[in-house]
């Protein structure tokens, strides 16, 4: 494995790609998670957890979750890497009303569809984290944690994910609920074990 010990920078076409590649397998990841009905982590399962609730299109609503977060990440992590973050999360937003319109599963199964949403969403923030952006809210103070502590973003996460999937056990099937957990964990430990600044510096 190559180790990068001098930082480099994206170029405006890199970034676009890799952001845009980010987006569309966490768009593809979560019509397969919301199409089996489970739910997921962080402001994504915020968000999940509301639509599901109320009624109200995802897409919709963690646009408007996230907002609170900008501030945050403006005010810590930069001006690039809030735009970047801003572009990210209303390009999701609008992909997840999109995609479902021309990917129609007629048959998923729950461990499978949970087990894939993971592994696209895993290696969709990853993407995201690289060029500098992320999907908002969560994220955003799972990175700053990791910055100012050193504690990977990835237990800040998983941590978080544990309250929320308590309480989710509550409200919904716990079967679906399980699977969902297992998803979660595919997304958060593949975020800590390969989001390192120390193995990628180049933003």
């Amino acid at each position: 494995m190559t180790v990068h010990t001098s930082e480099s920078t994206h170029s405006l076409l890199d970034d676009i790609q890799g952001l845009s590649l980010g987006v569309f397998l966490a768009a593809i990841g979560l019509h397969m998670l919301t199409t089996l009905g489970l739910i997921t982590g962080q402001t994504a399962g915020i968000a999940v957890i509301i639509s599901y609730l109320s009624g109200y299109s995802f897409g919709v609503v963690f646009f408007l979750v996230n907002l609170p977060f900008y501030v945050l990440a403006w005010r810590r992590l930069g001006k690039s890497f809030t735009i970047k973050s801003l572009i990210s999360v209303t390009l999701l937003s609008i992909l997840t009303e999109i995609i479902p319109m021309g990917m129609v599963f007629t048959y998923l199964d729950p461990l499978l569809g949970a087990m894939t949403f993971g592994a696209l969403t895993g290696v969709a923030l990853l993407v995201l984290f690289r060029h500098n952006g992320s999907l908002g809210g969560l994220g955003v103070v799972a990175l700053l944690i990791q910055d100012t502590t050193g504690f990977r973003a990835g237990w800040v996460q998983l941590i978080f994910d544990v309250c929320l999937f308590g309480l989710a056990f509550f409200l919904f099937d716990p079967v679906l609920v399980f699977y969902s957990l297992l998803g979660a964990v595919v997304i958060n430990l593949m975020i800590a074990i390969n989001h390192r600044r120390d193995r990628y510096v180049a933003r």
